[in-house]
């Protein structure tokens, strides 16, 4: 390993929490929000007052969707959830973990020559930890693939 980063004991799950928080706590308050409105105003029917629970429910999960990002890391690869997506990835898969200067998150370089996106894994609220995961998991592939080398 170049830069010495100690391995955690696997699995290790990477996460955005000051995010994840951040949209959590905004689904409940919408949602909660959204509903008292909609049991105070007096003149909407049933109808209307479960049209507006609805919404605000949509939208809180539209938001927890947003905040279920991760990236896992265990004994057989990594598993990427996304927004819409989860992919496990075999460690031998894996070439190069990239979080560059600007990048919203971490890209990682794979073997068919495709890139695929971290979202587990963002500087936007919490610069600091965001790179010290992504050496982390730098860190783990590194290791594993020179454990795979015959």
């Amino acid at each position: 390993m170049s830069d010495q980063t100690p391995l955690p004991t696997l699995p290790v799950t990477f996460r955005p929490g000051r995010t994840r928080a951040i949209l959590l706590t905004a689904g409940v308050a919408i949602f909660l929000v959204i509903s008292g409105i909609a049991m105070l105003l007096e003149q909407l029917g049933p109808g209307e007052r479960l049209s507006f629970v609805i919404t605000g429910a949509l939208i809180f999960w539209a938001l927890a969707q947003l905040a279920r990002v991760k990236v896992v890391a265990d004994e057989t690869g990594v598993t990427v959830v996304n927004i819409a997506s989860k992919r496990h990835l075999a460690w031998a898969e894996i070439l190069q973990v990239n979080l560059r200067p600007g990048d919203p998150w971490v890209f990682l370089n794979l073997s068919d020559g495709t890139s695929l996106p971290a979202l587990g894994i963002q500087p936007g609220i919490a610069k600091e930890h965001a790179i010290a995961d992504a050496k982390t998991l730098r860190a783990l592939a590194e290791a594993h693939s020179m454990r795979d080398l015959p």
